[in-house]
């Protein structure tokens, strides 16, 4: 089939190999150059142990408590926005335990069957992205934190994935070469890595290799319909016609989604994250500094931070004040690692798309023939693009997928 894909981010590159490898023909429409966004600059993760949604307990009363703090980790500019209200009833709704224990089951199977591809992939892709099995240490200071963080490592460990909470003497043995000040943690064995941007750039040119045809700097701008289905998609330039049309376009889906009179609720959720070259003591783990939210990953000789979720819709200024909040914990965690504020051009940012219950969209329109959602991935757009892509793919071809996706109904808040 002739199967378009618009976006080009981790979601959009992951269905469009995978439908290359079960013999479609792919078009990729991408509006930007394909340089930055949020398949770039990100922390790299593959999270099996990231079972709980944004949207959980105690994440309202923390939000508000954060937002009057200019280096908080999190933030929601105040606007007169009837998207933003709606998104912010559905997350109020959402946040409750029984949300987390419906989430956590479909979370955990579509992490697992993503790590499963990246490891996969680390075989027969004909380059190295930089994929290590390593773990992650979620590391804290204080006592609420601790006992937060027990309920979570007890939850992971009742879903089958594997946490083990371990003392300061501990972590410091995991890590040698940095000393770290922490009051405890919990390692999970089973988490893994990347270095996104090679992973990006070098499946970008093996997809093109492979015959896919990528449309960068191009923006859908409408769509031509004819009895329930896409007839075509318009660009400034071309007109498209496909089988199947998979939208993948992160924080942009909602703007995408009123062009079909669909509703899909986002926010996105900026954040930033810097690079240190040439580390000389590194660390060996990837973590994340639970009480700032700041999430560290050694890539080669180099070390990324990476934080802050900022709900301020489509907007690309930088705010130096969050910034200096993901530069000010460093300290607190490595006391012996200097950092100083990164320059501005130096400062990645990216949006993630945010769906008001934390889960991704992913499935076929119910009001589109030919059209499949894949978006909202929040924070976890890196460690679940690989299952992603397979998911699309079954969906194209109309097969049963691998595992259940009730749970990501692109159409559950209408």
């Amino acid at each position: 089939m002739q199967v378009g894909v618009i976006g080009g981010g981790i979601i959009g590159l992951s269905s469009a190999y995978y439908l290359t490898k079960a013999g479609h023909q792919v078009t990729i429409i991408e509006q930007s150059e394909m340089k930055d966004g949020c398949s770039f600059g990100n922390a790299g993760m593959i999270v099996p142990s990231h079972l709980i949604p944004l949207a959980a307990p105690g994440m309202i009363s923390k939000g508000i408590r954060w937002m009057f703090n200019s280096n908080s980790p999190f933030y929601v500019k105040p606007r007169l926005s009837g998207d933003l209200i709606k998104w912010g009833y559905h997350f109020y709704k959402s946040a409750t335990k029984e949300h987390v224990e419906r989430s956590a089951p479909a979370l955990k199977e579509i992490s697992l069957l993503s790590k499963s591809m990246f490891k996969q992939l680390s075989t027969e892709l004909p380059f190295d992205f930089g994929y290590h099995e390593r773990g992650l240490l979620m590391l804290y200071q204080n006592r609420e934190t601790e006992h937060e963080e027990m309920e979570t490592a007890a939850l992971a460990n009742a879903h089958g994935i594997e946490a083990h909470i371990i003392s300061a003497q501990e972590i410091q043995k995991l890590e040698p070469d940095v000393r770290v000040k922490v009051r405890g943690g919990v390692y999970f064995p089973g988490d893994a890595h990347v270095t996104p941007q090679l992973f990006v750039n070098q499946l970008k040119t093996y997809l093109k290799e492979k015959g896919v045809v990528i449309k960068d700097k191009t923006e859908v701008i409408d769509f031509v319909m004819e009895s329930g289905k896409i007839k075509s998609v318009k660009t400034e330039n071309e007109e498209f016609n496909f089988d199947e049309v998979v939208l993948a376009t992160g924080s942009w889906s909602a703007l995408i989604a009123t062009k079909l009179n669909l509703s899909l609720p986002m926010q996105a959720g900026k954040g930033y994250s810097f690079t240190i070259e040439n580390v000389q003591k590194n660390t060996r783990i990837p973590s994340i500094f639970l009480e700032a939210r700041v999430a560290v990953t050694p890539m080669g000789n180099t070390l990324r931070f990476g934080g802050t979720m900022e709900i301020t819709g489509i907007d690309h200024s930088i705010s130096m004040n969050r910034v200096q909040g993901i530069v000010d914990s460093i300290p607190k965690y490595y006391p012996e690692m200097k950092v100083e504020i990164p320059k501005r051009e130096e400062i990645w940012h990216g949006l993630r798309p945010c769906s008001p219950d934390g889960l991704p969209y992913i499935g076929r329109s119910k009001k589109i023939n030919n059209l499949i959602i894949a978006t909202g991935h929040s924070m976890m757009g890196l460690s679940l693009g690989p299952g992603t892509g397979m998911l699309v793919k079954e969906l194209v071809a109309r097969e049963k997928t691998t595992m259940s996706i009730d749970r990501f109904d692109p159409h559950r808040f209408d």
